[in-house]
């Protein structure tokens, strides 16, 4: 249930969005503002809202906090979901600069393409696989910034999952057999993390149906040609002094990205 005014939910919305076209986001949150986890997805919901009315355009959804420890750590007992933006997806090999981003961090992850539109009530495992037209490599990119008290789940939320940005790679059309692969997150030449025997499709597809239904709470259903982030493996590593940015899959492709 909402304890915040409406007064204070709309103020909210307006801050925090104004704070991440500043490229200087959730300072709101330096104020140590109480909100709970339900409010801070009434104001992401809200702030996702006026983008749109604004002109910009909803392409996908994240699903984030996959794993039980950042679930933990961030006081929830479910993942996390955002919203993926058309001005912020770009294709492998490019170039993007740090001062648009604030403490940019980095996650290696899968990304799939939908082939139809989701009929939420006929969710499932196998239909939701079946709904796949492509798997990706890609970064994602994160403003990994928390200024408020532990844990920090409702600002998290309210600001779109820290969600800054995807650098997607190649496409690999659907596999028809159960594949593993390997997935490497890389700065400038060393490895900061793998993952191994990742297999396909129970690894990557393993909140989509929870996605479904979290989103259909809100009247929201998953289109054809929908970007969905099936969520990482581990926590964004933040960049630091580092330039050039790789993920690699040994069964989907790599994908680079360079920050200056």
């Amino acid at each position: 249930m909402s304890h915040l005014s409406q007064k204070e939910l709309d103020l909210f919305t307006n801050k925090i969005l104004e704070d991440y076209d500043a490229k200087n986001p959730g300072t709101i949150f330096k104020e140590k503002i109480e909100i709970g986890n339900e409010d801070a997805l009434l104001i992401q919901s809200n702030i996702a809202r006026l983008r749109e009315k604004r002109g910009e355009i909803i392409i996908g959804y994240k699903i984030g906090c996959v794993a039980k420890e950042t679930q933990k750590k961030m006081g929830f007992t479910q993942p996390a979901c955002g919203y993926l933006w058309k001005s912020e997806l770009y294709t492998s090999g490019v170039t993007l600069n740090k001062k648009n981003y604030t403490n940019p961090a980095m996650e290696a992850e899968f990304g799939i393409i939908l082939n139809r539109d989701i009929k939420a009530e006929l969710s499932s495992f196998d239909y939701i696989l079946e709904s796949i037209e492509g798997i990706y490599p890609l970064i994602e990119i994160h403003n990994l910034i928390f200024y408020g008290n532990e844990p920090y789940g409702a600002e998290l939320l309210a600001n779109n999952a820290i969600h800054a940005g995807v650098v997607l790679g190649p496409e690999t059309k659907l596999p028809i057999d159960k594949i593993e692969t390997n997935l490497k997150l890389i700065y400038d030449n060393e490895i900061i993390d793998t993952w191994v025997n990742k297999k396909w499709p129970h690894d990557m597809l393993s909140e989509i149906e929870w996605l479904v239904k979290e989103l259909a709470k809100k009247r929201i259903y998953l289109k054809k040609g929908d970007l969905i982030l099936t969520g990482a493996y581990g926590f964004p590593v933040p960049i630091n002094d580092k330039k050039l940015i790789e993920v690699t899959s040994s069964a989907f492709g790599d994908v680079n990205t360079t920050f200056y």
